[in-house]
C-alpha cells in the first residue's frame, strides 16, 4: 500500500494519484498515510556538507518558527521532511513552510492527507553540482505549484528567489533584490545574506535566532543590572550625604545652643556681681552712717 513507481521504473514510495484518494475510503486512506515513509534514502537525497549545510537552514528554521509563534500564527516549519504530491516523485525540501496550518509535530507532509502543499521552500546548496537546485527544483517546484522558491548557496554566498506570478502559474518568476534585500510575499518577510547564514527582516528590524535573542537577553538583564547598581550607589551616597548633612546641622546645633548658654550665663554673672556690688555701697554707705 502506498507504493507506485513512475514511468522510469523507480522503487521509491510514491502517494496515490488524487483520483485514487479520492476514491478511498477512510480506512484505506489512514493506511496509505502510515504505509508512506518518513524519511528519505540516500539515493534521494543530496551527500551531508557539514556545518555550512546544516546551520543556515536550522536558524532559518529556528527564526520563522519563533516569528510566527510570537505573532500566535498557525504556520507549519520543518526542514528536510519527505514530501509526498500525488503520484509525484517525494522530496524533502531543506526548508518548507505551510501557512494556515497546525504546527504540531509531522514525520511527512502528504499533500492529499493534509489538504494543501507547500506555501515557501528554501534550499541550501553549499558545493557540488548545482544544477539540482538551480535548474530542476525551480522547474519541479514551479509545476507544483508552490508559490516562492528561495536557493541559498553556502559557498557563494549568494541568494536567488523565484515566485509564481499567479496561482494558476506553473513556471517561475525571478525575484529582483531591493537594497540587497529580497522580498517574500508569502512570508511577509525579507531575506538577505549576512555572513554565512540568511537573515530574515521585517521592516527595518531583523529577525534574532534564539542564541541571538538569548544574548540580546543577557545584554538588556546586565544592563538592568548595572542600572539597578548604579541606582543603589546613588541612593546609598544620597542617603551618606543627608546623613553628613544632619550631623552637620546638629553639631552647629549644639555650638549654637552652647554659645547662647555661655552668654546666658555670662549675662548671669555680670547682673550678680553688679547687684553685690550695689549691695557693698549700701553696707559702706551705712556704715559711715552710723559712725558719724
Amino acid at each position: 500500500m502506498g507504493r507506485h513507481t513512475d514511468k522510469v521504473g523507480d522503487a521509491f514510495p510514491r502517494a496515490p494519484s488524487q483520483e485514487e484518494w479520492e476514491r478511498m475510503g477512510s480506512e484505506e486512506r489512514a493506511q496509505v498515510v502510515d504505509a508512506l515513509p518518513a524519511e528519505v534514502t540516500y539515493d534521494e537525497m543530496a551527500m551531508p556538507e557539514g556545518d555550512a549545510h546544516q546551520e543556515p537552514k536550522a536558524i532559518a528554521r529556528d527564526v520563522l518558527k519563533g516569528y510566527f509563534k510570537r505573532r500566535r500564527h498557525k504556520v507549519y516549519v520543518g526542514s528536510e521532511l519527505p514530501v509526498y504530491y500525488p503520484a509525484e516523485r517525494r522530496f524533502a525540501p531543506d526548508l518548507l513552510v505551510v501557512l494556515d496550518v497546525e504546527p504540531h509535530r509531522r514525520g511527512k507532509w502528504m499533500v492529499s492527507h493534509e489538504g494543501r502543499g507547500l506555501d515557501w521552500v528554501m534550499e541550501v546548496h553549499v558545493g557540488g553540482d548545482r544544477k539540482k537546485d538551480a535548474e530542476f527544483n525551480v522547474s519541479r517546484y514551479a509545476r507544483l505549484g508552490i508559490p516562492e522558491y528561495f536557493i541559498f548557496d553556502g559557498g557563494r554566498l549568494t541568494l536567488e528567489g523565484y515566485r509564481l506570478a499567479t496561482p494558476d502559474a506553473r513556471v517561475y518568476t525571478r525575484i529582483e533584490p531591493r537594497h540587497g534585500r529580497y522580498v517574500s510575499e508569502v512570508l511577509g518577510l525579507e531575506l538577505q545574506v549576512e555572513g554565512e547564514d540568511v537573515r530574515f527582516w521585517v521592516g527595518n528590524a531583523p529577525l534574532l535566532d534564539s542564541e541571538e535573542f538569548i544574548d540580546r537577553l543577557e545584554d538588556h538583564s546586565i544592563g538592568l543590572q548595572h542600572r539597578a547598581e548604579e541606582a543603589e550607589r546613588r541612593l546609598t551616597e544620597e542617603t551618606r550625604r543627608r546623613d553628613e548633612e544632619t550631623r552637620s546641622r546638629e553639631e552647629l546645633e549644639r555650638r549654637l545652643a552652647a554659645e547662647e548658654l555661655r552668654r546666658a550665663m555670662e549675662t548671669q554673672s555680670r547682673e550678680e556681681l553688679e547687684r553685690r556690688f550695689k549691695e557693698l555701697q549700701a553696707e559702706m554707705a551705712r556704715m559711715k552712717k552710723s559712725q558719724s
